[in-house]
């Protein structure tokens, strides 16, 4: 059992945990805000800013790469974006270090805080990449797919914690069994990892407003498309991609998979909601799942209504954010009110051996 000093160090973690998961969702609309004003090369370097920790003057900036002229703005948008990323990554390191006393204890989640750790040692990896491939799509969707992932990361930890810290583990590091996802519960997770990385592929691809009108797109239902070159992943390396490099029939055909894309998700999130909704345990986050569906889809619409205003693309990503999380709630809800009374008499008896 966790007592004294090492509980007190499981509610330090436990505070940083929770603090990690808001810090991240905050890094990754700072990140959205960054490509939406156009500032994901406002340095054309990395780490710094035309070889300085910090944005320099502009006949600095011009001595130093005389082919990227200064923007003030964007460079300093994209400063202040690897600012916070650096500050959340020191932020893993310091969880991993207090944590690394209680890795031995039975129940204490270590393998996710190197998951975590690795993770963001990634995502870094990705955030330097996209400056010195200027802005390859591939590179700028899974940046944004592995920012997602650190939240996750983040928030699987913290339950985890949570749970530690409840004292759930028995007398000889005994851990009751916790209910799989089931098949329906896997088509759900894959239709919204999916999802996001057409998200990611529209806004790396600048295919936000390629259809005009919704339902149909430009005036038809099924317009004029070219799909391999519209999900061709392996574009060439080189050109600078900022503002996209696709044709419009490409980028048609990017805007009208991810709307097929969000009506799979719907039909797959209202199939879970109906097969498990008796369940008081699990009733309150899959009706959060598909009241954050409903108003994700909202959003979509207005974004293409209105010509993508930055305050409602903003807010869109953040209810794709508040979807990937109400996603990992409901899979915990499930997981955790999982335990089979048989089960849990079973390892009862073996607790009371122990």
């Amino acid at each position: 059992m966790i007592e004294g000093a090492q509980r007190r160090r499981l509610r330090q973690l436990l505070a940083l945990s929770l603090a990690g998961v808001l810090f991240t969702v905050a890094v990754i609309l700072v990140g959205v805000f960054t490509r939406l004003v156009d500032a994901g090369l406002g340095c054309p370097d990395w780490p710094g800013c035309y070889g300085r920790l910090v944005v320099p003057d502009e006949s600095r900036a011009l001595a130093h790469t005389p082919e990227a002229p200064l923007e003030a703005f964007k460079a300093w948008v994209e400063m202040v974006h690897r600012y916070v990323a650096s500050a959340l990554g020191l932020l893993v390191i310091a969880l991993v270090a207090l944590g690394a006393p209680l890795r031995r204890h039975a129940d204490y989640p270590w393998g996710v805080s190197l998951a975590l750790l690795a993770v963001i040692l990634v995502q870094g990896a990705f955030g330097a990449f996209t400056v010195t491939l200027k802005l390859w799509p591939q590179v700028v969707t899974l940046h944004l797919l592995g920012g997602l992932a650190v939240m996750l990361l983040f928030l699987w930890l913290h339950l985890r914690l949570r749970r530690c810290d409840r004292g759930r583990l028995a007398p000889g590091g005994v851990v009751a069994p916790r209910r799989r996802l089931t098949p329906l519960w896997g088509l759900a997770v894959a239709l919204l990892v999916g999802q996001l990385a057409l998200g990611g592929w529209v806004s790396s691809n600048y295919a936000g407003i390629a259809c005009q009108g919704f339902p149909t797109c430009n005036g038809q239902w099924w317009p004029a498309m070219d799909w391999s070159e519209g999900f061709h992943l392996t574009q060439s390396v080189g050109p600078n991609y900022l503002h996209g490099q696709l044709h419009a029939d490409a980028r048609t055909a990017i805007q009208v998979g991810h709307r097929l894309g969000a009506l799979a998700l719907g039909l797959a999130l209202l199939a879970l909601a109906l097969r498990h909704w008796q369940q008081a345990s699990l009733r309150p986050w899959l009706g959060a799942l598909l009241a954050t569906y409903a108003v994700q889809l909202g959003l979509g619409i207005a974004n293409v209504l209105l010509w993508l205003p930055l305050w409602l693309a903003l807010l869109h990503t953040a209810g794709a954010v508040a979807l990937v999380l109400a996603m990992a709630m409901a899979i915990w809800a499930w997981r955790e009110a999982g335990t089979a009374p048989a089960q849990q008499r079973r390892a009862q008896k073996e607790w009371i051996h122990v």
